[in-house]
């Protein structure tokens, strides 16, 4: 009759242990994000240049959105401003109102192409003495393949462009 241990316990060589994980408030597989890594509303930055960059986030390819953002107060501009047509068809200003925080800015974009997009407006005082501002608003632009992007604030879905291109569906008669 064997006894247990008699001769024959081996050592397990190159085992790996883990150390149990600690699933944060019961949910395992839940991750949090700290506040600051979430940012969710449209970020407008000052350059060097005097311009100034408005990052709008994800967009999908091929829709429409209407974008409000805030700019700063400028001496430049004075209280009454408003853009200047650049041939664009890709962003229009729908209107730019005189706030207390500096001006509230509506555009409409439509995301064209994938990548890294950049457009210009051109802002100027109605006062006429030729002051302006660039402002430059930058999107990336997802292609229609990799799922809906959630949008930041300021930044609504108003439509679908209608010209896709053949590869818009798989199915292909048969003849």
């Amino acid at each position: 009759r064997a006894t247990a241990g008699a001769g024959g316990s081996k050592a397990k060589a190159g085992a790996v242990r883990f150390a149990p994980s600690q699933p944060s408030e019961g949910n395992p597989g839940h991750v949090h994000f700290d506040e600051k890594l979430r940012d969710s509303a449209v970020m407008v930055t000052q350059e060097r240049d005097g311009h100034v960059l408005v990052k709008v986030g994800f967009l999908k390819i091929l829709h429409k959105y209407e974008i409000t953002f805030l700019l700063p107060p400028s001496q430049r501009l004075g209280k009454d401003v408003c853009a200047l047509p650049l041939p664009n068809p890709n962003l229009k200003v729908l209107g730019v109102t005189a706030v207390p925080e500096g001006y509230s800015v509506r555009c409409e974009y439509t995301a064209h192409k994938e990548g890294v997009l950049k457009e210009e407006m051109l802002l100027a005082s109605e006062t006429g003495d030729g002051s302006c501002l660039k402002v430059v608003v930058q999107a990336r632009v997802m292609d229609r393949h990799h799922g809906t992007p959630m949008l930041l604030d300021g930044v609504r879905c108003v439509g679908a462009e209608l010209e896709y291109d053949s590869e818009q569906s798989d199915w292909h008669g048969f003849d």
